[in-house]
């Protein structure tokens, strides 16, 4: 995995919260600014240990119901939502309360695609959310768990753990447990960039 990358990804999005942390003392009714933070607290949570990602995915999802308090139809903070449920989910072994915030997730992503029926996107994590409990099992199964979820994690885990004694088609498989982890990574980017242009000139 391309560390440097990795590295420019971390700093966009601490970046995009920072600024984000800014506009809401200016102004905390801001649902898009507040979209915007929880999103970016989302992408940041993929680059700390279990523990930790845990605590900024609950903040991520505190920011994001504020959002909702605001705007209860705005489909994008309903997507992140579905996203911060399904990381928190797959960062839980215990496969009952994970199943419930699967749920949680399955819930949100269902009212996005309600709201935006032709975003392919949303549809697509819905449907891959419908796969997640599987991929849960799995993940946990092997140990992988227990990773971080950014730079040294996914890439780190099959090599070392994963691969002896197994075909590289199920290390896919296993690694597929983290590739829904990003499910909005690419499309974050693209979002964060179109709605904070502030990103490139902070103050």
């Amino acid at each position: 995995m391309d560390t440097d990358a990795e590295f420019d990804r971390l700093v966009l999005f601490e970046q995009i919260r920072k600024a984000a942390e800014a506009t809401y003392v200016k102004n905390p009714l801001d649902a898009d600014n507040l979209t915007r933070w929880g999103g970016a607290l989302l992408e940041v949570a993929q680059f700390h240990n279990v523990s930790d990602s845990k605590q900024i995915i609950q903040d991520a999802i505190s920011k994001l119901e504020e959002a909702l308090l605001i705007d209860p139809k705005k489909h994008d903070a309903l997507w992140c939502m579905g996203n911060a449920y399904t990381s928190f989910a797959f960062l839980t072994p215990e496969e009952t309360e994970a199943k419930y915030n699967f749920d949680l997730a399955t819930h949100f992503f269902q009212q996005a695609v309600d709201e935006q029926p032709e975003n392919e996107l949303y549809l697509k994590s819905l449907e891959m959310t419908a796969k997640a409990p599987l991929l849960h099992t799995e993940v946990h199964r092997q140990g992988l768990g227990s990773q971080p979820l950014g730079g040294d994690g996914p890439s780190a885990a099959p090599s070392s753990k994963v691969v002896k004694g197994k075909r590289s088609s199920d290390v896919k498989y296993d690694v597929l447990g983290w590739v829904i982890l990003a499910i909005g990574v690419v499309a974050w980017v693209g979002f964060a960039k179109a709605n904070a242009p502030v990103t490139t000139a902070p103050r």
